[in-house]
């Protein structure tokens, strides 16, 4: 995903970017309501990770500014506030989540995920194509160069979270907790196992492989071409 992360303490912005850029994501880091309005004009992001209390304008207000200008991107809201009453605000002026700060990665990807999910699942694009490749997410039909490509649910969807997020390395953790959620008894050995029959469907009749191994970190979708989804 393409993150801007809003967050004065330095410390705390430091280590969320490593960890954030560690997964395989690409981050901006504005340290003040200022920057950050210079992102928002520039750059065109997955996700707003806003901490409430910064220099300026609050995280909050910019939430609010980004709902009323009709901005869809899923904001995340960073905060020590933990009453009952601080959450239904932030939650009432546009953010989509909500995570009380000191928190655990875990969690904050855990939430991530979820809200990449609740995107891709909303039904507001039909499909998603690269150069060689095309998925129809309502039907769940896979075609390269024209061939229709018989895919499992798993494998679907774990083609789909590649093709959404071209030429980006995505860890195995992170396509782990993607595709197969909370299921207790799952494996990273899954996600391998999935990539090789889903390399055996789509890139071993082909000249051009579209799914790339980068070693200790996870996996890439690359095809020439950019994707685009509809």
């Amino acid at each position: 995903m393409r993150i801007l992360l809003v967050e004065d303490d330095v410390k705390l912005g430091f280590l969320i970017e490593y960890k954030l850029k560690h997964e395989g994501h690409q981050v901006d880091w504005a340290k003040n309501s200022e920057e950050a309005e210079c992102l928002f004009a520039a750059e065109a992001y997955d996700l707003y990770i806003l901490d409430w209390m910064i220099p300026g304008k609050t995280g909050l207000e910019l939430c609010k500014e980004r709902r009323k200008q009709k901005d869809s991107t899923a904001i995340l809201m960073l905060t020590a506030r933990d009453a009952v009453e601080d959450r239904v605000k932030g939650l009432v002026d546009g953010a989509d989540d909500y995570l009380v700060k000191p928190f655990a990665f875990e969690e904050l990807f855990a939430r991530m995920t979820a809200l990449d999910r609740r995107k891709q699942t909303s039904g507001y694009e039909e499909s998603c194509t690269s150069h060689s490749l095309k998925l129809n997410l309502q039907t769940q039909e896979a075609s390269r160069d024209g061939s229709m490509i018989y895919l499992t649910k798993r494998e679907f969807q774990l083609l789909s979270f590649l093709m959404r997020n071209p030429d980006q390395v995505l860890s195995r953790e992170r396509i782990l907790n993607y595709v197969w959620g909370t299921e207790a008894d799952v494996t990273l050995n899954a996600v391998d196992a999935t990539v090789k029959l889903l390399r055996k469907k789509i890139d071993d009749p082909y000249t051009n492989k579209v799914i790339q191994s980068v070693h200790g970190r996870g996996y890439r979708f690359s095809d020439s071409g950019a994707v685009s989804h509809d």
